[in-house]
Parts: C-alpha cells; structure tokens; sequence
C-alpha cells in the first residue's frame, strides 16, 4: 500500500514539475511571431521581383488620353491603370521593406530600377488622371435640344466619377463628391433620356 501511495505521488510531481517547465508566451510575443512568419511568407522572392515592372503601360495610357472615346470609358481606364500601378509600386516597397538586403543582392539594381520606375510612372499617371477627373467635377454636366427644348444631361457616369475620387483619395474628397451629388440633382433629363446617356459623352479637351 505505501508503495502504492509512493509511486502516485512520484507521478502527480513529475507532472507538476514537467509543466512548470513550459514557458508561459504572452500575445505580443505570439503576435511577433506569426507577424514575422506572415512577413516572410509574404514577401516575393528575387525572381519574382525580377518580373515585376511598370513598362507596359503605354497601350493602356494611349486609350486612356483618347479624346474620341467615350468619358465613362477614358476615366475606367485611368482607374484601371492608376490601381495597377500603385499595386505593384506597393509589392515592391513592401518586399524591400521586410527584406532590406534584396537592395544588396547581386542582380538587385534591376530590381531598384524597376521599383524606381514604377514609383515614377505611379506619380505621373496620377498628375494626369487627377487632372483628368477635376475637369470633370468642374463639368459634370452639359446641355443638349432634346424635342425643341434644352435639358441638362449628365457628361459621363457619375457612379464611375465617384470611384476615381475614391481611387485617388485627395485631401477634398469629400468635398468633390459632394459636388458630384449636387451636379446629380440638376439633372433635367427624363428617366429614358438619363438612361441612353450614362455611357458617357465622347471625351473633349
């Protein structure tokens, strides 16, 4: 029986003495480590870096600048290619940034040239789009003789104006969108007439 009682009371202390060992991680350390493990996983290799660039925007500038095509569709392209832009302008700021020896690795000034060229391309396709998209919330509307009478129509899509402020983000937002919301209470147009125009008008300059 005391052997027993002996033997039990070796095992209940063994336990106790075994999980005492275990180090206690608090959530930040946890945090810092899946955090770190994300970062890594993350972050694209060289290879990867090496096929990223920002030199194929040409054609999709070209349609964007078209003045014969529609403004709805000139201010889509704009979005588009901003969008992209800035995504890949951010993959690689983002893996430099993770992994500051990718700037020291052989091969790496292909890669800086690259990251560098897309920041540039970003900026400029901004100037221009920005540019772009206040010319058209300073003219949202235009006036057209529908059935002997002037009626004002909308000069593009409105919803689609709406979501180059948002692409853009630029301090008066708010303030573009709210005259974006007040040129759409002019609207003069019937139901049917708003209807065939929301395509947009052939872009002007």
């Amino acid at each position: 029986m005391l052997r027993r009682l002996s033997a039990s009371t070796a095992a209940a202390f063994l336990l106790l003495s075994a999980s005492g060992c275990v180090k206690e991680i608090s959530s930040d350390e946890r945090l810092d480590r899946e955090t770190q493990n994300l970062a890594v996983k993350d972050v694209p290799g060289v290879s990867e870096l090496q096929k990223l660039t920002c030199d194929d925007t040409t054609d999709a500038l070209g349609k964007a600048r078209n003045v014969n095509r529609e403004e709805t569709e000139r201010l889509v392209d704009y979005i588009e290619l901003y969008s992209s832009l800035r995504k890949r302008t951010s993959t690689f700021e983002d893996a430099m940034n993770r992994n500051p020896d990718l700037s020291y690795r052989e091969g790496s000034q292909q890669i800086v040239n690259a990251k560098d060229n897309c920041v540039q391309q970003t900026a400029d396709v901004r100037v221009e789009f920005e540019t772009y998209m206040r010319e058209l919330v300073e003219v949202p509307t235009v006036q057209e003789i529908k059935g002997g009478n002037t009626v004002t129509i909308a000069r593009l899509d409105f919803n689609t104006l709406r979501q180059a402020i948002e692409t853009l983000e630029p301090d008066d937002k708010d303030a573009l969108l709210n005259r974006v919301a007040n040129a759409e209470k002019k609207i003069s147009a019937t139901p049917a007439e708003e209807a065939g125009s929301t395509g947009g008008r052939k872009g002007r300059k």
